[in-house]
């Protein structure tokens, strides 16, 4: 017989009944009944309820052990009476009586409760105890889920025709649009590895080397600040690329991919079909406020400013004449909406920084606010016709000049699809970002900086660089968005020197720079590059979705804080002077 187990926690059933089992793990919870004594045992697996009656010698010693004490039970598998029988768990049928009891580890007073509700524990308390917090069933299925997800992956490029590779973490610093980590060199001294924000380079190289197709479940770190969706430190990505392709071949494996995902772990939900909307950038930002737009929320923004150029609404008339813009969203049957709820829309507008959230309401009697008194019957009769607004709707105004009041937009849109209600339930809307720029004009020099990812292809080429207005040069960068959130950022590569020399060029970084910062990977296009590109999934984020977590620390093992920190294991931390002095590093 094994030592530690014949069964996990989790299989028993009634067809077990009569069987003598051992079975292994923590007691989660203990109910004394004065003759008997209930313990739920909990491996990785599930949980069994076990008993002792009291006259049993096993009775004292599961009386005494604290919660989380690990424990090797032995007993006989029995029906519960029909009254007891818990519906809400597999083996609910079914309870061990505990014949022999053996004390494993011993658990001291637990910091807080394996039971407790997340929203009822601090950050602080789940990461420096995360070991304890991952035995929750939640986090713990969290984790669960990834390993699933890892795998099935992994299945679905292998039969894709992937190959799967693993890259290197110590590389060489690059201007790739976050902050490196950077790590000294003992045997190179004053120089400095970089850990990879992506394989970027590397998955190019094994194109060049002819491999064809590569994936990886890559680990990429970038030293940014946290938010609900991005992990401060490191992230994993399901990274993959592809030779002799375009931009139409890699969107395919994409929605491929996703599709099969979501139809595996999200079966009820509601899901965008393949193929997913393509939509241009400068639509999106139009439409939407922003390159990551939510399509559950079926409101859209318009551009209004032809209703109010000439206007006597001086304020929207002025910022329309000064090269401005006024966008409007329709918001349905709000006619009803108390004057408060106008006023904290009004109030996000100044927390926002934004001079106020203007409004038309279409009454029965006609148009009414401020507003509305400032329009003439074409101009209202214009407005309706390019929002489709009627009778019972508002139209909520954004004014203003460059990137802020489109990003304002968005949440504004956002804000009013949650209000209202609006956002579809169950469902993941899935679309393309297309045709970002290529390059964008830096706020503080005015001159032109790549705008997403300097290793894409500019639509044109080269012929592009030399001809056109740096800033109206498209990529072929792409993005797809699911639920608000980038899910996946990819493209088509620049493979030929000549056109990497002049975008970088263009973007301020002479030949000089361009050997010394990619010369690894210019000198390989030197020797007969293919055509590739490829993409590269947010694995940790696709988790979070498919878990319904708000913040993606959620499904990660060990993630940092808020600020960056380990609180478990301490890091960062301070190092010795010994230490300092063998990497040549002296701390100002």
């Amino acid at each position: 017989m094994k030592q530690y187990r014949t069964k996990l926690c989790g299989v028993l059933r009634a067809s077990d009944a009569g069987q003598t089992v051992i079975l292994s793990g923590w007691i989660q919870t203990k109910r004394d009944h004065g003759n008997l004594l209930f313990v739920d045992l909990r491996d990785n697996d599930g949980i069994t309820q076990c008993v002792a009656d009291v006259n049993a010698p096993c009775f004292q010693v599961l009386e005494k052990a604290r919660l989380e004490t690990v424990i090797r039970v032995e007993g006989k598998v029995l029906l519960r009476d029909a009254a007891t029988i818990n519906p809400k768990m597999p083996t609910g049928e079914i309870e061990v009586s505990v014949s022999n009891v053996e004390i494993l580890g011993e658990a001291q007073v637990l910091p807080f409760s394996i039971t407790s509700e997340t929203s009822e524990l601090s950050e602080e308390q789940r990461l420096t105890y995360r070991f304890l917090d991952l035995r929750r069933q939640k986090p713990h299925a969290n984790i669960l889920m990834r390993n699933r997800l890892n795998k099935f992956v992994r299945d679905r490029m292998w039969e894709m025709g992937f190959t799967e590779f693993q890259t290197p973490i110590l590389a060489s610093s690059s201007p790739e649009g976050a902050r490196d980590y950077l790590v000294p060199s003992r045997v190179h001294k004053g120089e400095f590895y970089a850990l990879p924000q992506s394989p970027q380079q590397f998955k190019q190289l094994l194109m060049v080397a002819g491999f064809d197709r590569y994936f990886q479940l890559a680990p990429c770190f970038r030293d940014e600040d946290s938010r609900a969706d991005r992990s401060p430190g490191e992230f994993y990505q399901i990274d993959w690329e592809m030779s002799f392709v375009n931009q139409d071949d890699i969107i395919a494996v994409g929605e491929k991919l996703i599709s099969a995902i979501f139809k595996e772990f999200a079966p009820t939900a509601a899901v965008t079909q393949a193929p997913f909307p393509r939509i241009p950038y400068s639509e999106s930002l139009l439409t939407y406020g922003t390159d990551k737009p939510d399509l559950r929320n079926p409101l859209k923004i318009v551009d209004v400013s032809e209703v109010f150029a000439g206007s006597d609404f001086g304020i929207f008339a002025n910022t329309v004449a000064e090269g401005g813009f006024v966008r409007a969203i329709r918001t349905p049957k709000t006619i009803d909406k108390p004057r408060s709820w106008f006023d904290k829309m009004n109030a996000f507008a100044v927390e926002n920084n934004m001079g106020g959230l203007g409004y038309v309401t279409f009454a029965p009697e006609g148009p009414k606010g401020p507003i509305a008194k400032k329009l003439d019957e074409t101009r209202l009769q214009k407005l309706t016709a390019l929002t489709g607004a009627e009778q019972g709707d508002s139209v909520f105004f954004v004014c203003g000049k460059g990137d802020s009041p489109v990003a304002f937009a968005g949440r504004v849109r956002n804000l009013l699809g949650h209000e209202l209600d609006l956002f579809e339930k169950n469902a993941y809307r899935f679309c393309w970002v297309v045709d970002f720029p290529f390059y964008e004009k830096d706020p503080e020099t005015g001159k032109p900086v790549f705008s997403h990812n300097p290793f894409s292809m500019p639509q044109g080429e080269l012929d592009a660089l030399t001809n056109q207005d740096p800033l109206t040069i498209k990529a072929y960068q792409f993005d797809m968005v699911g639920n608000g959130y980038e899910m996946l950022s990819g493209a088509i590569r620049n493979h030929r020197p000549d056109v990497m020399f002049k975008a970088f060029e263009i973007a301020g970084y002479g030949p000089e720079v361009v050997e010394q910062k990619f010369g690894g990977l210019l000198n390989a296009f030197k020797y007969g590059a293919p055509p590739h590109g490829g993409a590269a999934f947010g694995f940790d984020r696709i988790v979070m979705m498919l878990e319904n977590e708000e913040f993606i620390r959620e499904v990660i093992a060990f993630p940092f804080n808020q600020q960056a920190r380990d609180l478990l294991m301490n890091a960062p931390s301070p190092v010795t002077e010994k230490q300092l002095r063998e990497v040549h590093v002296k701390l100002r």
